[in-house]
């Protein structure tokens, strides 16, 4: 899977910048996509406007940890892996017996933007099993990214020249994309257009990168470790009920 988002979407950390990348271009022209879809049989390609561009394959996937894409309502994701409580999680969210994983994701975030009774780290906690997704909601421009706590589906993140956010479960897509501006995207954490990468299991604590070197001595990316000595502010939801839309809170 591929997503890639202008910064306007999805602003890269900069700690992921790496100066010796050079001036790598992930939108322009479609070179990235042209590339995944030379290495990647079969794939679609959903083309975001000025937003990015998501692309998928259901080429050499693992059958235990399968791709899936969904639209609902104008809301975009790549889901890959599985969830191992799907019966509950359809129940919370009163889904029928046919939703999927991808569906579950999508009406989670759903819930969270539009009611938001929980905080994003506990919706994001209480999805179990082995996943990464990547979801694109069109209607307010923001991206909502997952990995889980074990790091189980391969899972890579990198920044372009310009600054835009690129992912993918293939990190030589993203190296072709960003350069030696890459990185594993960081285990049990989650990011957001609106509040930047944070830890759903440790969620009243920072997130603070450490620089990657590569063989030749050369910064690449960052990885991300939760900062134990740290302590963000508890922010409490607004109260359920009203029309307002919650987006600005997760």
């Amino acid at each position: 899977m591929l997503a890639v988002f202008d910064k306007s979407v999805a602003k890269s950390p900069e700690a992921l910048h790496s100066p010796h990348s050079g001036p790598v271009l992930a939108l322009k022209d479609g070179v990235l996509v042209h590339h995944f879809s030379s290495t990647h049989p079969g794939s679609v390609t959903v083309n975001l406007g000025s937003d990015g561009l998501i692309s998928y394959s259901l080429n050499k996937q693992n059958p235990l940890l399968p791709r899936l894409f969904a639209v609902v309502d104008d809301i975009f994701c790549l889901f890959q892996g599985h969830i191992e409580n799907v019966a509950l999680l359809k129940q919370q969210y009163g889904l029928n017996k046919t939703a999927n994983e991808v569906v579950i994701v999508i009406e989670a975030y759903r819930t969270l933007r539009d009611r938001g009774p929980y905080p994003a780290d506990q919706v994001v906690r209480d999805i179990q099993g082995k996943f990464a997704f990547i979801l694109y909601d069109s209607a307010s421009k923001a991206a909502f990214i997952a990995a889980d706590a074990d790091g189980s589906v391969p899972f890579f993140w990198g920044t372009d020249s310009e600054g835009h956010l690129v992912l993918s479960d293939d990190d030589e897509i993203v190296k072709k994309g960003c350069g030696k501006s890459f990185a594993p995207f960081p285990k049990g954490c989650f990011f957001t257009s609106s509040k930047g990468l944070r830890s759903f299991e440790h969620p009243l604590n920072e997130v603070k990168p450490v620089p990657r070197v590569d063989s030749s001595g050369q910064v690449c990316g960052a990885t991300f470790t939760v900062d134990a000595e740290s302590k963000r502010e508890a922010v409490g939801m607004p109260r359920v009920g009203s029309a307002a839309n919650w987006s600005s809170n997760y």
